[in-house]
């Protein structure tokens, strides 16, 4: 039997909640109090100030897309092209079509963080955690400019997100098999054939 959401995380779901369905505008103290079914002011005493809530949703976000992406399943460098490429893969599909809303809210806070510095800086230091592996794990590949690839790498994966849920490709998103040669071309341009991961 699971156990419940601490009171903390049920606010911080509640936010990402009204992020998804009613965008920026949406998202109020009292919003969140009613969609999390808690006594009214709980959420102000959580987080007392705009910015706070907001910081509050950007770090219950970083916790859900690390549960999707689940960075710790990335494979070993040492299991070749294929199983780099099937992980990395595997990992973008769950997440386009699990949870579609999640990018939503992703879009909502990064838009919101272009207009207050403080939230940018928050909304930055949570995207380290994703980049920091992949870097590392580029690096372990045999990457001549892990930290450049890694920027490729996030920016084709950022576009494909932002296509498949708020672009030209929302209604039909790409396949796991398409992911998978779209991800193998850009590791074989990246990695040299004298590393573990080539074929």
């Amino acid at each position: 039997m699971d156990l419940p959401l601490p009171r903390a995380d049920r606010i911080a779901d509640a936010a990402l909640e009204l992020l998804a369905e009613r965008g920026m505008r949406g998202l109020t103290h009292r919003a969140v109090d009613e969609a999390a079914r808690l006594p009214q002011g709980s959420t102000s005493n959580h987080a007392r100030t705009r910015l706070a809530l907001l910081e509050t949703a950007v770090r219950r976000l970083a916790v859900r897309e690390g549960r999707v992406l689940s960075v710790d399943e990335l494979p070993n460098p040492a299991g070749g092209l294929a199983s780099l490429t099937d992980g990395m893969a595997l990992a973008l599909h769950r997440y386009l079509t699990r949870h579609p809303q999640l990018l939503v809210c992703r879009y909502e806070l990064a838009l919101e963080a272009t207009r207050r510095p403080e939230l940018r800086a928050f909304f930055d230091e949570t995207g380290r955690q994703f980049r920091e592996p992949l870097t590392q794990l580029l690096r372990a590949a045999g990457s001549r400019s892990p930290e450049r690839h890694t920027l490729s790498l996030v920016a084709w994966t950022e576009g494909i997100m932002f296509s498949s849920i708020a672009g030209s490709f929302h209604t039909t998103p790409p396949t796991l098999t398409q992911l998978h040669d779209g991800y193998a071309e850009l590791l074989h341009g990246m990695l040299p054939h004298s590393s573990p991961c080539a074929d």
